[in-house]
């Protein structure tokens, strides 16, 4: 595969372990006010992301298709957010501040299940970033570091909220940095899988541009932003919001 091609799925990658090494030189963990604002930056992130890295390209993508061209896009999203659905039923997983685990019954730990919410929320994120770079190596689009880099600038906070509250609770700085860079390797695993399924059928780009940000708004609206707003200053989660999506928009805008 090209240099380019790696490049782009594993800076997203690069983030989350950058982030969650903040552990070998912050002494105290992120605050719930904090973590609320790299919350909803992720949030607008991801929301901007969905709308011109992944749908609006679906849809200049099936241009061909006329007044349907918005077909693909809308039964792309609808398949994202019931995948995602069908993975938040089936995968064990506790959110961040919540004391009942989700999916089946599992053993698993607490730590386990917490990086597995993680890993969860980090799936979409990869396939959306699959899907752009299937697009320019199938040559459907032009090739653009725009969403890899947004995505790499959110997950930083995301490694940081993840290995941080390790070893606050205990947990060697070793260890703790292992959870979070494990959070986000589903991200070039996702990436490549979706790259792989896309050049099986290229007309299915459309499809999997706007499944991938199906699956991104269902982890937005299901998890991102609850979490940003609960409890007091929930201003503060939805001013990064509006942060986090300018920043996307710009990057995307400028970069494409």
């Amino acid at each position: 595969m090209p240099f380019e091609l790696w490049q782009g799925l594993l800076i997203p990658f690069a983030g989350t372990t950058l982030g969650a090494a903040c552990v070998f030189f912050m002494r105290n963990n992120l605050s719930e006010l904090v973590q609320r604002a790299l919350t909803g930056f992720a949030a607008g992130v991801m929301v901007a992301a969905s709308i011109w890295s992944l749908l609006l390209p679906a849809m200049e993508q099936a241009s061909d298709m006329g007044q349907w061209s918005f077909f693909p896009a809308v039964a792309g999203f609808w398949l994202g957010i019931l995948f995602l659905l069908g993975l938040d039923r089936l995968i064990p997983h506790l959110h961040r501040g919540s004391s009942e685990a989700e999916g089946v019954k599992s053993s698993l730990g607490k730590t386990t299940m917490l990086t597995l919410a993680v890993a969860l929320h980090n799936i979409p994120e990869g396939m959306a970033v699959g899907a752009v770079y299937a697009g320019w190596l199938y040559g459907d689009s032009g090739i653009t570091l725009a969403l890899s880099l947004g995505i790499a600038i959110q997950n930083f906070p995301e490694g940081a909220i993840i290995s941080m509250p390790l070893k606050a609770e205990g947990f060697s700085k070793s260890r703790s940095f292992l959870y979070g860079t494990l959070s986000g390797a589903v991200e070039p695993i996702g990436a490549l899988l979706t790259i792989l399924l896309a050049g099986i059928l290229v007309p299915v780009l459309p499809y999997a541009l706007s499944f991938a940000a199906g699956a991104m708004i269902y982890v937005v609206v299901e998890e991102l932003i609850p979490e940003m707003s609960a409890g007091k200053h929930s201003n503060v989660g939805t001013i990064l919001f509006a942060v986090g999506f300018t920043l996307m928009m710009v990057l995307d805008v400028a970069l494409g």
